[in-house]
């Protein structure tokens, strides 16, 4: 018998519906997958967007159910700069977290650096006192700290009580860049020695270069620390209005405008837009950072 072979034609209407089906499933597969992923982002998402909403609209509406804004009235951003001291606020914060952050690398790369790369005595036992200075609260010490810093050197009402510790370190910013300078081979230093260069040479020129990733991330996490401290300047400077941070400040103007949420939330927007565009432009060296330190320790 001859066998009679469909032409395209007569397979197009049931190759179409397979098509058709075989894409459903493909997305359905895709949705199941990634539906912890989508609603864990919808779960820190919303949030902000809620804040930014209510930071449009106007002051009647920001006090009713509406989710949307009636009118977008960027206006309240204007009203929030021209709140007195909300700029000397902004300068105060970029003062802390900036000079603190830069302090706090400067001063603990070269400790990180001598646990990672240097055999000497005691080392293990330096490296357990950084741990547990990690694991002691700054509540523990802040009474005889402050009395230090406010009542022996007159320092309260200021930032430099909280700047100037910086300069001599921090603990977790010391483990976790050592944890990354761990994964640096000990071929590169030892080639560097052979060749003549000093140990600081050999951190400059080759140790730094390979740890920009642990750097930068050793940064971010200073630099968010700091801006988001409110323990700290409650403590040390809340006597003095002209030394008040973004966090320690939004809490009086929340006072201040209790009935105004849109203003309020207007505020939180300025305070928040800072660390949001930081880590969006840093963030693959904060991953990278964050991810290859610990590989080897």
């Amino acid at each position: 018998m001859t066998q009679v072979l469909a032409t395209p034609a007569e397979l197009a209407p049931s190759s179409a519906p397979a098509g058709r089906t075989a894409r459903r499933k493909e997305l359905l597969r895709w949705i199941a997958v990634h539906s912890l992923g989508v609603a864990a982002a919808l779960f820190f998402v919303l949030p902000f967007v809620f804040v930014l909403l209510t930071s449009l609209m106007s002051d009647s509406q920001a006090l009713s159910r509406d989710l949307i804004p009636g009118t977008w009235e960027w206006g309240n951003y204007r009203k929030v700069f021209d709140t007195p001291g909300f700029l000397t606020w902004w300068r105060n914060t970029l003062i802390y977290a900036g000079l603190g952050t830069a302090l706090t690398v400067v001063s603990s790369i070269p400790v990180a650096y001598a646990l990672a790369k240097f055999r000497f005595r005691g080392r293990n036992l330096a490296l357990m006192l950084v741990i547990s200075m990690m694991m002691l609260p700054p509540q523990v010490v802040v009474i005889p700290m402050y009395l230090f810093w406010a009542k022996q050197l007159g320092l309260s009402g200021t930032l430099w009580p909280l700047i100037t510790p910086m300069a001599f370190g921090d603990a977790f910013s010391i483990f976790l860049l050592r944890q990354f300078l761990m994964t640096i081979p000990n071929e590169y230093v030892d080639a560097a020695r052979v060749d003549g260069c000093g140990e600081l040479r050999t951190l400059v020129r080759v140790v730094l270069p390979m740890a920009k990733p642990g750097i930068a991330a050793v940064a971010l996490f200073q630099f968010f620390s700091a801006w988001n401290d409110y323990f700290g300047p409650q403590i040390y400077a809340s006597e003095n209005p002209a030394a008040w941070t973004l966090s320690y400040g939004l809490e009086s103007f929340k006072g201040a405008h209790h009935t105004d949420w849109n203003l309020t939330m207007a505020a939180t927007v300025l305070v928040m837009a800072p660390v949001i565009v930081v880590f969006f432009f840093a963030q693959k060296a904060f991953v990278e950072g964050v991810t290859l330190t610990g590989v080897k320790g």
